[in-house]
């Protein structure tokens, strides 16, 4: 389960406005200046493309396979207004309902009994059956959209900005509980929930610390460094198993991180491993640590735990979206560009690898970059 999409609209140079994969990251949307497209992941192939008269589309929400999806419109020559969230039925073709606000839509989240809407100060929760809305929840500016929503049957688990800059308001819905978490001290640029919502992973506005907590506790479970510098954190995405953690930035970087180690900071309990077909073959990942980490206890930067795998992109100014892929041990990178690159990674192999793309596709339609 990933961190959700990128809106393009306000930067892009091409016919792209929004990148984002479905929940289980089986396939993706591309929202652009004529409709949107939706492409298979594995074999990569191009499903439908919806060419909607009037404008373009910067959002689209997927439901997993389903025909059903919610669509915003772009700002400036949108098919739809920016301040509402198109239900489109795919197989009839035409809108089934829709939701208006006095702000702009910052973002949207589906799963099969509710439709989650992102304005700047609020997150809105309605029931998927007849729109109603249950849950309205203050958050401090949001302007990226930031929210992150179970797919999981068994139970449903919210995560959003809290009411002070750094923190993570959690829902429970089940449960009735709320959970807040102080994961940093500076403004979140990015979360995720893992498949079940047991597992919450963020990152803030300097990108170089990620931090992950058990959602019901709300303690930290381990915490792992991007980088020293500073970098715009653009996704975050668990495997299925919940055993790793794939990180995209601005700086055409994806890094992979083991959450198996036994020595994973925090000050809480070690992660819980869930049972999957492939745990058995990343189980052995390790994250790479510096070499002075033994003055940890003096200074923490030498003690952070870093990176087992990390892949740089062959495109330097694009925007990155990333999930586990199909096949096994592979990471699957969208970009701004209109690229897919399949990145393959060891898990036995040297803490701190290098690796290159192995498989790189073009969803891109347009000719010449838009004006």
């Amino acid at each position: 389960m990933g961190s959700g999409g990128i809106d393009l609209s306000s930067t892009s140079k091409n016919d792209i406005l929004y990148i984002g994969f479905n929940q289980d990251q089986s396939c993706f949307a591309v929202g652009c200046r004529s409709g949107f497209r939706v492409y298979n992941c594995s074999p990569f192939k191009e499903t439908f493309n919806r060419v909607l008269e009037g404008g373009g589309i910067r959002h689209v929400e997927m439901l997993f396979r389903c025909n059903i999806f919610a669509l915003v419109g772009a700002a400036n020559n949108g098919k739809f207004p920016p301040n509402k969230v198109i239900i489109w039925d795919d197989q009839q073709r035409k809108d089934i309902g829709e939701l208006s606000f006095r702000h702009e839509v910052k973002s949207v989240r589906l799963r099969r009994d509710k439709v989650v809407v992102v304005i700047e100060y609020k997150v809105l929760v309605y029931r998927f059956a007849d729109l109603v809305c249950t849950h309205e929840i203050d958050t401090v500016s949001n302007p990226k959209g930031l929210c992150a929503l179970s797919p999981s049957s068994h139970q449903t688990v919210l995560a959003c900005p809290g009411s002070q800059k750094g923190h993570v308001r959690v829902e429970l819905f089940e449960l009735r509980r709320t959970n807040k978490i102080e994961a940093h001290t500076s403004h979140l640029s990015c979360m995720a929930l893992n498949l079940d919502g047991s597992r919450l992973v963020t990152a803030s506005e300097k990108g170089t610390i990620l931090r992950v907590f058990d959602t019901h506790s709300g303690k930290p479970l381990q915490e792992v460094r991007r980088g020293a510098q500073a970098a715009q954190i653009s996704s975050l995405s668990f495997n299925p198993p919940s055993t790793l953690l794939s990180c995209s930035s601005v700086r055409a970087t994806v890094h992979i991180f083991s959450l198996t180690d036994d020595e994973g900071k925090g000050g809480g309990d070690k992660i819980d491993l869930t049972k999957g077909e492939d745990t058995e073959a990343l189980s052995h990942a390790t994250n790479s640590r510096s070499a002075l980490s033994m003055l940890g206890g003096v200074v923490g930067y030498f003690n952070s735990k870093w990176s087992f795998a990390k892949f740089r992109l062959p495109e330097t100014d694009a925007q990155t979206v990333s999930c586990f892929g199909g096949e096994t041990n592979s990471v699957m990178v969208i970009t701004s560009s209109g690229s897919v690159h399949t990145c393959q990674f060891d898990p036995d192999g040297a803490a701190g690898q290098d690796a290159k793309p192995s498989n790189s596709f073009s969803f891109r339609k347009d000719t010449a970059d838009a004006p």
